[in-house]
C-alpha cells in the first residue's frame, strides 16, 4: 500500500510545485489555521525525504502538510528566506546556512529524521541486478573514462558475467541535491582524482553526463535510456522495478543496498552537538556504502521566526509522529529507521523547540 502511494508522490509534488508557479506557495505568512484548529504547514526540500513524508502527512489529518519536493539545497533556502516553516535536507547544514536560518529570529535546529540507501541503477537489458562496482569503477564512469558497459575495469569486477558493449549513458542531478551530496560523498572519498575534479556537495560540476531533476527526473531517465546509468535513492529505484549494483564497501565487501545494510552503515556514526551527523563510507562488514541521512530543519523558537503558534505545533506535531510512529513504517516504504541512540538526541532536540519561549512537545 505504501508503494503505491509513493508512485503516486510525483502528482502531488508536481501540484504544489503548479501552484507555487501561480504565485499562491504556502509560507510561514500564508499557512492557515480553520475553525476546527487544524493546521496548514509548508515544508521544501528533499526529494529523497518526500515518499515517507507524504505518507506521515497522509496519517495526521486533520492537520495539512504542503511538502514540495525541490532539492535539498533549495528547501534550505526557502527556509532561510522564510517562505515554508521547515525545510528538508539530506547534507547536514553548513555554517553559513545555520547563520542565514538564525537571523530569522531564533537558532536553526536540524534534526535527523531516518536513513536510506542511494542506489547505483543501470538500465541493461540481459543483466541482472547485483552487478558488482566499486568506489573507483562508479568514479571512472563519471568521470567519462569509462565509457562502455563491457569495460576491463566493470569485466574485472563481474568474472563470469557477460557484458554488452552497450555505450554508458551517465545521468546525475542537475538540482542542488542532497541526494548528489550522499553520492559524491562516497566517491570522493574513495578515489581522489574525482575529489580533485569534482569534489563533493549538492552541486557539482559533472564533467560527462545528462542532468534530470529531482530522483524521479533521474529515475525517469535511466529507465527510458538503455545503457544509462544513475544514483537514485532505493524507494525510487524500487518504485521503477530497477537493477542496481552492488557496491564494494571500506571492508571490501560488495553489499546490496538493503534496510539491513542501509542501518548497519549508521551503527556507530559520531553525533555532533548540533546533530549534523554525515554517513560516508562508513566500517562495518555488512555497512552498505553510499547511505545516506536526512534531516528537518527549523528554528528553535518557530514563533520568534515568525510561524503563528497553532501553525508551530503542527510543525512539531508533524515531526513528533515522524520521530514516534513514523519509525515504524520506514521499512514497508524501504527506508531505515535511526539507530536508538541518534533517535533519542533526535527526540531530545523536538522536545526543546518553542513558541516565544514555551515547550511545543516532543
Amino acid at each position: 500500500m505504501i508503494k503505491n502511494k509513493i508512485g503516486a508522490f510525483g502528482g502531488i509534488v508536481l501540484l504544489a510545485l503548479g501552484l507555487a508557479a501561480c504565485g499562491s506557495s504556502s509560507s510561514s505568512s500564508s499557512s492557515s489555521t480553520s475553525s476546527s484548529g487544524s493546521a496548514t504547514i509548508s515544508g521544501a526540500g528533499s526529494t529523497f525525504a518526500a515518499p515517507v513524508y507524504e505518507q506521515w502527512a497522509s496519517s495526521l489529518s486533520p492537520l495539512t502538510v504542503n511538502y514540495q519536493a525541490v532539492g535539498s539545497g533549495a528547501g534550505i533556502t526557502s527556509l532561510e528566506s522564510k517562505t515554508v516553516d521547515f525545510g528538508a535536507s539530506d547534507p547536514p547544514l553548513k555554517p553559513a546556512d545555520e547563520e542565514a536560518i538564525a537571523k530569522n529570529g531564533s537558532p536553526a535546529v536540524q534534526i535527523p529524521m531516518f536513513l536510506g540507501a542511494i542506489t547505483v541503477s543501470y538500465n541493461l537489458p540481459g543483466v541482472k541486478t547485483g552487478l558488482k562496482l566499486e568506489g573507483k569503477t562508479i568514479a571512472d564512469i563519471y568521470l567519462g573514462k569509462i565509457k562502455t558497459w563491457n569495460d576491463p575495469e566493470i569485466a574485472a569486477l563481474n568474472p563470469g558475467v557477460t557484458l554488452p558493449s552497450t555505450a554508458i549513458t551517465v545521468i546525475h542531478r542537475s538540482d542542488s541535491s542532497g541526494t548528489t551530496a550522499g553520492f559524491t560523498a562516497f566517491v570522493a572519498a574513495v578515489d581522489p582524482e574525482f575529489k580533485s575534479k569534482v569534489g563533493e556537495g549538492k552541486d557539482v560540476q559533472w564533467p560527462v553526463g545528462t542532468g534530470a531533476k529531482g530522483n524521479a527526473g533521474v529515475a525517469g531517465a535511466v529507465q527510458q535510456t538503455t545503457g544509462a546509468v544513475g544514483y537514485v535513492e532505493q524507494a525510487y529505484a524500487l518504485q521503477h522495478n530497477f537493477t542496481y549494483a552492488s557496491v564494494k564497501n571500506k571492508e571490501g565487501n560488495f553489499v546490496a543496498p538493503t534496510l539491513a545494510s542501509t542501518s548497519a552503515a549508521a551503527t556507530g556514526v559520531t553525533v555532533p552537538a548540533n546533530l549534523g551527523i554525515k554517513i560516508s563510507n562508513p566500517s562495518g562488514a555488512g555497512s552498505y556504502p553510499i547511505t545516506s541521512q536526512t534531516f528537518i530543519v527549523v528554528n528553535k523558537d518557530l514563533c520568534k521566526a515568525g510561524q503563528s503558534e497553532s501553525v508551530a505545533k503542527g510543525v512539531v506535531k508533524f515531526i513528533d509522529y515522524g520521530l514516534n510512529q513514523g519509525q515504524s513504517i520506514l521499512g514497508q516504504a524501504d527506508y531505515a529507521s535511526l539507530p536508538a541512540a541518534i533517535l533519542a538526541k533526535s527526540k531530545e532536540a523536538a522536545a526543546g523547540l518553542q513558541c516565544n519561549g514555551t515547550a511545543l512537545g516532543g
